[in-house]
């Protein structure tokens, strides 16, 4: 590429000095060599000139815009600065937005512009007048499809896909911005379904310097579940829509290994109607909306109270029909018994009457049997009364003799006698009073009581 070249007057600094405006060695005020300068660009870059580079330092004054641009070389880097005035501003805006496309740090653009020397700074600048946005498109397209071969190549594009997604997503761990409307209609809609959702919010950035691995994190940290109260069923990622390059914060690598590596599933509702992340086609089930997301939960929930009550009102009609045919088999049997038992009985009652009749029959004879004997036993009595009675006085004057003999009074008239310590107990050998011993002789007539001066074997 050929580049434009500035001829302005060279004088040799070996010279001495020329005096001050001497013809063919003008001094420049810096206000003129500022125009000078200004005057060599247009005539050089009378066109225009296209400049690729990464914005930086993006900032809004006013109506206004400003930012860097910024390529990042092996030396460092190099850096232009960029203006972007309010008119160019409008009358770029309908490219942008037909592109979804919004400018931000760390885009990489490829704008138009005139350069512009400005004097009360002494900087060189572009006053951007254009944009070129099937580059900004290309670059975020290369990026996206070179992380796509990454976790192809290393088998995680479908990891996530192969977890096993509960059917009653209950538990829910949420990445997203808290306080914006991604959030308020997810929130929204999960409250409307009346379920038990229990919702564990990791609240973090979504676009912007930092999001990446700030998205990346609040899904590890989910994932893993350590402080959790119950184990998640899934995580849902979250956020509005937004322009092309905002939304390809979710092209990026971390995030996408995140997800892959998550052991639960990941639902993702990223806010836009067209495109897919590489999130989206890493994660378990995508989604366009957050409010989309909430509805897809709510969806499962719904279906599996819908399939329990299904299949609880054909188990009420099963128990039902079960326990009517077990009613009817029941009363039959109730039925069958009544039968039999009224059967039995007058059978019994037939038995008994059989019976009664014998025993009637039976206890005549048996008490006339009884009198007959109790007749011949109270004659036998009669004849034989006083016999018998001398016998058994005989019998008890014998038995009274032999007691008498026994009696221990009798034995005492007759010179015995008993001999106790002091403490009631007999004595039946000397061991029992030692000398010094008190003791009591019972005799016939009384006790005697004496005290042991010794004994004599």
């Amino acid at each position: 590429m050929s580049q434009p070249s500035f001829d302005f007057e060279r004088v040799d600094p070996d010279w001495e000095a020329a005096p001050a405006d001497e013809a063919g060695s003008p001094t420049y005020s810096v206000g003129e060599l500022a125009d000078a300068i200004n005057d060599k660009l247009r005539g050089a870059f009378f066109d225009g000139v296209w400049v690729r580079g990464e914005i930086d330092g993006f900032r809004r004054s006013g109506p206004h815009v400003y930012f860097t641009l910024v390529e990042h070389t092996d030396d460092g880097k190099a850096v232009l600065n960029v203006s972007l005035f309010a008119p160019m501003l409008r009358r770029l805006m309908p490219v942008l937005k037909k592109n979804r496309l919004d400018l931000a740090n760390g885009m990489k653009v490829r704008i138009f512009g005139e350069l512009d020397f400005y004097a009360p700074t002494g900087r060189l600048g572009l006053k951007m007048a254009g944009i070129d946005p099937r580059f900004t498109l290309g670059e975020l397209s290369q990026a996206r499809d070179q992380v796509i071969r990454k976790l192809v190549a290393s088998g995680l594009i479908d990891a996530n896909k192969r977890h096993e997604f509960s059917l009653v997503p209950l538990g829910v761990g949420v990445v997203t911005s808290v306080g914006t409307a991604a959030w308020h209609d997810f929130h929204d809609e999960i409250v409307r379904s009346g379920f038990g959702f229990r919702l564990t919010v990791c609240n973090t950035r979504v676009q912007g310097d930092g999001a990446e691995l700030s998205v990346a994190a609040a899904i590890r940290t989910l994932a893993r579940g350590a402080d959790l109260d119950s184990p998640l069923d899934c995580i849902v990622v979250i956020r509005g829509g937004g322009a092309r390059n905002e939304l390809a914060t979710f092209d990026a690598e971390p995030i996408a290994l995140a997800i892959a590596n998550s052991p639960v599933p990941v639902v993702t509702g990223l806010g836009h109607e067209v495109d897919r992340s590489v999130a989206d086609e890493v994660a378990h089930t995508a989604v366009k909306t957050p409010t989309a997301c909430a509805a897809f939960l709510v969806e499962l929930v719904t279906t599996f109270r819908n399939s329990v009550e299904v299949r609880w009102e054909t188990v009420v009609v099963v128990a039902d029909r079960r326990v009517g045919s077990a009613h009817d088999h029941l009363a039959e049997r109730a039925q069958r018994i009544v039968r039999h038992t009224r059967t039995a009985v007058a059978r019994a009652d037939e038995r008994l009457v059989a019976r009664s009749d014998r025993l009637v029959r039976g206890s005549g004879r048996a008490l006339a049997g009884a009198d007959r004997d109790l007749a011949a036993a109270a004659a036998t009595i009669g004849r034989q009364p006083v016999q018998v009675l001398a016998a058994e006085e005989r019998h008890l004057s014998q038995l009274a003799a032999r007691l008498s003999l026994l009696d221990p009074v009798n034995l005492l008239r007759r010179g015995w006698a008993i001999s106790r310590d002091e403490r009631g107990n007999i004595v039946r050998s000397i061991s029992d009073v030692p000398a010094g011993s008190l003791l009591i002789t019972q005799v016939a007539d009384g006790a005697i009581t004496s005290r042991v001066e010794g004994t004599n074997s």
